[in-house]
């Protein structure tokens, strides 16, 4: 298990291993609904409550990759798809690499859609972050994405839990989200 903890080896498959080996599991697999994981599903809302007034997806079953990455998505209003689709995927093989297969087929559905009928500029080789342009009836909108993780789970659904946030990476697309959230309200 030192070996293991030392390679990162996801909890999920700590605990295959040990069942290989003869042993019992170590890691337990909670529902988030279970009550000892109360603090942790007050840290999941706290964390979404801190990110307003920016529109956050609440309802299952949405899945962000999917969404950005569908024909009938947010793929067609994609400015830089090709590049955003290169981020993606990629750091989806960091996750299959630390959280273990389970988000193989997700992948491949991901790289088997197709590309949008409009042609990508290519992104600015400048940018310290991959942003995402959106295009919108307020304009072409842009977002850098950050991924929140659990630091010190030792229970395998905290370990495999990620919150993905887009974030304004312009003052104009802070401005319209701002704008939007307080139509919203009135």
């Amino acid at each position: 298990m030192r070996l293991a903890e030392r390679l990162d080896v996801p909890l999920r498959e700590r605990n295959t291993l040990l069942i290989a080996a003869g042993y019992a599991p170590l890691y337990r697999e909670r529902a988030l609904a279970d009550p000892q994981l109360a603090a942790a599903r007050r840290t999941v809302e706290l964390a979404l409550k801190g990110h307003e007034p920016y529109p956050s997806l609440r309802e299952a079953p949405v899945n962000m990759l999917r969404l950005s990455m569908h024909p009938r998505g947010l793929a067609s209003l994609i400015d830089n798809w090709y590049e955003w689709r290169a981020h993606l995927l990629a750091r989806l093989r960091q996750q299959i690499d630390v959280s273990g297969a389970e988000l193989i087929a997700l992948l491949a559905e991901l790289e088997a859609y197709p590309a949008p009928a409009r042609n990508n500029a290519p992104g600015d080789t400048d940018a310290v972050v991959v942003p995402l342009h959106l295009r919108t009836p307020q304009g072409v909108l842009s977002f850098f994405s950050t991924t929140t993780v659990f630091g010190t789970p030792v229970d395998i659904t905290l370990s495999e839990l990620a919150i993905e946030a887009l974030f304004p990476a312009d003052d104009a697309t802070a401005d319209a989200l701002r704008a939007a959230a307080i139509a919203r309200r009135e």
